[in-house]
């Protein structure tokens, strides 16, 4: 009998072994003045520090011009009044001048040069904020609702993520040693330190977790690797619902990468919590593709091994029997924009960011204008999934000099723009992100522009439709739960996705694999003129897509 060759591990597995201080040879590139980036081997050790080395492939005619991204980590999404005005200085002396809100309640810094990483990354501790596991193959940002309006219970939740983060955090010492100390780290000690969680090898891919408090589903909770529903009647929390095996990556012509959905497992008590978020990624350390990154996320272990065994493995290793999980529902995603009372008689204010961006563009001093409202009155500052930005537990007193304020810097409260465009995502893809096949952020807004006009063509101007962008398929802004998703294929050239819901619980699916940046208005024109003439009563576009247009499409693998 022949046998199959037994597949290699990855080129990270041979890394992470050697090296699970995961420190490599980072001090020394970065005492080294006559070298001004990192050597791939240290790329990878780098992003489980929170840092990305990118070039700007604007200008790679002229040679490669490196510069780093800095991933912080805001577990729930939440930060200080004074750690937003540290991340503010730091984006100012340090990078591009502007802070990106990710869809995982975190801010990205964009072009830091080598120079300047290690006094950024510091300073950002001193600010009591941790880069450290914000990307790489551990646990990343755990993500939490960050409405205070939605319920009492959500403060309780946040906290329950912050400390749950703190629990899976990496735990090797070379992060503050390299970053913090500025010390030498001792190659001996970096072969024999073992993670306690992670072990030796961490994780076989990046891993994320998020809670989410029916009915609203802000976090998209059915993307992520680990979830936590919330279970409770709006005062009390009774417990969670684990669910599991979500995930948005996939590679272009490969059959073997998708998006899927979480699968709901059981029903846990809150005790219970940590050692349910343990078990289930040690199963993913220990059952996850080792060989093949494409395919190393938890969702292919859920895929081939199935939900009944998932729930057999969480329970031996937690040490509990999971319940049967209890009835939910979520009705729609998204966030609160404008003025709301607070649960606890505060007021916060939700302000959207385009694209994230938090920037100074013209008469419309964003970043300048949260500055100044945040200088004087400290609010606390929270991330969220649909990258804006809420200013939290304001006094109501205070509320009319926010308002102006910002008014003065061009940001109004009641913002003037779209349901559509509030509703909206893209990635930052070119010229930063080295995996971008198309251009995302840069055009989004002049699409929009586009499909707003075709939206009023078609007597739809009022619409809400959840449209998002990527630059390519791994879906950092989770196209594929959208309304509307465009995939990055090549240069001009998207995928075009239709039929995912508000409520953010289905998946989208390809209506067209390649459409041209210039013909998406003649492609929505048809779809959106039958949307207005044939929809059921409040149908939302999405739903008509499912519902009408499927049916009648060949779709395409």
């Amino acid at each position: 009998m022949i046998q199959k060759p037994v597949a290699e591990l990855t080129r990270n597995e041979g890394l992470k072994t050697s090296n699970p201080q995961l420190a490599g040879t980072l001090v020394a590139t970065l005492s080294d003045a006559t070298v001004d980036h990192f050597q791939s081997d240290d790329c990878e050790f780098l992003k489980f520090h929170g840092v990305y080395q990118q070039d700007d492939r604007d200008k790679r005619k002229t040679g490669k011009h490196y510069m780093m991204m800095v991933r912080t980590k805001f577990p729930a999404g939440v930060i200080t009044g004074s750690q937003y005005l540290a991340c503010d200085r730091l984006a100012e002396q340090f990078g591009n001048n502007t802070l990106r809100v990710t869809t995982r309640q975190c801010f990205q810094f964009h072009g830091i040069i080598k120079s300047r990483i290690r006094q950024t990354i510091a300073e950002l501790n001193h600010a009591l904020i941790t880069t450290l596991g914000a990307c790489g193959d551990v646990e990343r940002n755990i993500m939490a609702p960050p409405t205070p309006a939605t319920s009492p219970i959500v403060d309780e939740v946040i906290h329950r993520a912050r400390r749950l983060s703190d629990v899976l955090l990496p735990a090797t010492p070379a992060y503050h040693q390299i970053w913090v100390e500025g010390a030498e780290v001792k190659l001996d000690e970096c072969k024999t330190f073992e993670d306690p969680l992670y072990q030796q090898r961490y994780l076989p891919r990046k891993f994320k977790t998020a809670f989410a408090i029916p009915p609203l589903n802000d976090v998209d909770i059915l993307t992520n690797d680990l979830g936590f529903i919330v279970i409770g009647d709006g005062h009390h929390i009774e417990g969670f619902n684990l669910i599991a095996g979500g995930g948005m990556g996939r590679s272009h012509g490969n059959k073997e990468t998708f998006p899927r959905l979480a699968d709901v497992i059981g029903f846990l008590t809150p005790e219970n919590l940590e050692s349910a978020a343990k078990a289930v990624i040690t199963i993913h350390r220990d059952f996850g593709d080792r060989t093949n990154r494409k395919h190393a996320r938890l969702k292919y272990v859920l895929e081939e091994r199935g939900a009944g065994w998932f729930r057999t493995e969480v329970e031996k290793r937690a040490g509990f029997k999971l319940e049967p999980a209890k009835p939910f529902r979520f009705t729609k995603q998204g966030d609160l924009l404008g003025w709301h009372k607070q649960t606890n008689g505060n007021v916060f204010l939700g302000l959207f960011v385009e694209n994230g961006r938090i920037e100074d563009r013209g008469d419309y001093r964003l970043k300048t204008g949260l500055r100044k409202v945040i200088e004087p009155f400290l609010p606390e500052v929270r991330c969220t999934p649909s990258q804006n930005l809420l200013l939290v537990n304001i006094p109501p007193e205070q509320q009319s000099e926010f308002t102006q304020i910002l008014a003065e810097h061009g940001v109004l409260v009641d913002s003037p723009l779209t349901p559509t465009r509030l509703a909206s995502m893209s990635c930052p893809a070119l010229p930063t992100c080295g995996l971008a096949l198309a251009e995302s952020e840069r055009i989004m807004p002049s699409v929009l522009s586009e499909i707003e006009k075709l939206l009023e063509e078609t007597g739809l101007r009022d619409e809400e439709i959840v449209i998002r962008m990527t630059g390519c398929p791994n879906g950092c802004a989770r196209p594929y739960m959208a309304e509307i998703g465009f995939v990055g294929k090549g240069p001009n050239r998207y995928q075009l996705y239709l039929g995912g819901n508000v409520e953010s619980t289905r998946l989208n699916w390809l209506f067209k694999d390649v459409v041209k940046t210039d013909e998406i208005v003649n492609e929505l024109r048809a779809l959106f003129s039958r949307f207005s003439s044939e929809r059921a009563e409040n149908e939302r576009f999405g739903d008509f897509c499912e519902r009408v247009i499927k049916p009648a499409t060949s779709v395409l693998s």
